[in-house]
């Protein structure tokens, strides 16, 4: 954060000087308790349940507020600012603090990849600039005053993720970092529990459209169809399309499972481009081809770009090769789990296979509110026409899927579970050297999580 003092921000706010001194240096600034320090700013936005102990044990702290409580004037050390309205001021120093900064700023949405989009475009700029980021997948509404809050003068670049849990969540999102790239990798089906319907999440998807405004960037992956449906047509900025089968701007063909690794030759502007990039799967292809579009807005070249992305890292739990029981091959992959992730999943599953036997095991999908059971369905439709030699699932929506693969002549075997009881013990016979298991569930399905460490505990 660049350091303010106090005087500066009184005036900013045009708040009054209740206790404390204008000299103070503001060092942090939080819009939560937790975590505070000395020489924070904190704005005391609600009145209710209050923890002053904390403040009392981050003095010397500055405390932004519109009534002054007693319990506040009480400690000392503690610098306090009046202002007419704290809501009205924390906004107001939002706007004033992002205008600091002339740099480029990116948000990256989509149902799948847009962590691994995000922390490409980081690592490939990372050895010409500093990038400040979102941290992992913590993407969530209460983390976007700190990462903006994170961006001081020795930042050059910023990449942030802005996830949908339910509509508003990206205007919101960039209503504190006001991109000017904004990168939709794909959009599948999720989060209807607080989107309520596909048209809903669709729409969410959407705002990053709006939020772009005039001059803005938009990157869209063109080969998927959901993403055409979010309407560009008042948008008066630029877009710049990444696919495989559509006609892009950066375009991917030759398309080869390498080791560890996919390979393919990337068409920009006329050239051709020999890529490698870490991590299996033609979803991987489509994130590195949305991290080139990002990168070249911000004058990389994409010589300079491939050599980078040759050294990246995909995160734990993305289709994560590990060692498991009786010499077995397990593809962990399980950070999330949604239809298109899915989709990928299977395709990997067999573009790695190389003739061994293909087992997956499937845990329920979360956040889809009343179509859970029209979802569910349709991927047993999935599974039965990609194949698996055979189909595990763990949970009551999950054995839908098995059903349903079932029904559509899928000739693997296929196991149907209620719970993760007696799943070990199957494994435990069947896994060996010449087998890969694909495990697809959701980081909150702790049952499943807990039977991948047995399975990857080899003795």
């Amino acid at each position: 954060m660049k350091p303010f003092l106090v005087g500066e921000v009184r005036k900013l706010l045009d708040g009054v000087l209740i206790q404390g001194s204008d000299d103070v240096l503001i060092l942090n600034t939080k819009c939560h308790l937790k975590k505070m320090n000395p020489n924070t700013l904190f704005f005391l936005r609600s009145k209710w349940n209050v923890d002053w102990d904390t403040i009392r044990k981050s003095v010397t702290c500055i405390v932004i507020t519109d009534k002054v409580y007693e319990e506040l004037k009480s400690i000392d050390g503690c610098t306090i600012i009046l202002v007419e309205n704290v809501q009205i001021a924390y906004w107001k120093f939002v706007e004033y603090y992002r205008r600091l900064f002339q740099i480029p700023v990116v948000a990256v949405t989509g149902t799948s990849g847009k962590t691994t989009t995000k922390d490409m475009v980081k690592h490939i700029l990372k050895n010409y600039c500093k990038v400040h980021a979102t941290n992992a997948s913590a993407n969530g509404r209460t983390g976007h005053f700190n990462y903006l809050m994170g961006i001081d003068e020795s930042t050059d670049v910023a990449v942030f993720e802005t996830a949908v849990g339910r509509p508003g969540d990206i205007t919101l999102g960039c209503k504190y970092f006001k991109p000017i790239i904004g990168v939709i990798t794909n959009i599948g089906v999720t989060h209807l529990d607080g989107c309520k319907t596909e048209e809903g999440y669709i729409r969410a998807k959407g705002e990053i459209v709006t939020v772009l405004g005039n001059e803005g960037i938009l990157i869209v992956n063109a080969d998927d169809e959901k993403s055409k449906e979010i309407g560009v047509g008042n948008f008066k900025g630029r877009i710049v399309y990444f696919g495989i089968h559509s006609p892009s701007h950066f375009q991917a063909s030759d398309i080869q499972f390498g080791e560890n690794g996919m390979n393919f030759i990337l068409t920009f502007q006329h050239m051709k481009y020999p890529i490698f990039v870490p991590g299996y799967g033609e979803h991987q292809v489509y994130n590195a081809l949305a991290a080139f579009a990002t990168v070249h807005e911000m004058g990389m070249g994409m010589k300079e770009a491939a050599e980078e992305l040759r050294t990246f890292k995909n995160m734990r739990a993305h289709l994560q090769m590990v060692r498991g029981i009786g010499g077995s091959t397990i593809v962990n992959d399980t950070w999330n789990s949604n239809p298109t992730s899915l989709l990928a999943a299977f395709q990997t599953l067999n573009g790695i296979a190389q003739g061994r036997e293909r087992i997956a095991l499937i845990g329920d999908i979360k956040a889809l509110g009343t179509i859970a059971v029209k979802v569910h369905t349709q991927v047993g439709d999935m599974v039965s026409e990609l194949g698996v030699d055979r189909l595990i699932t763990v949970g009551a929506m999950a054995e839908l899927i098995a059903k349903q693969a079932k029904k559509k002549g899928l000739k693997g075997e296929v196991h149907a579970f209620p719970s993760t009881r007696g799943v070990f013990e199957l494994l435990e016979r069947v896994l060996d050297q010449n087998t890969l298991m694909l495990v697809k569930c959701s980081s909150q399905d702790l049952p499943i999580l807990g039977l991948i460490k047995k399975l990857t505990k080899v003795r």
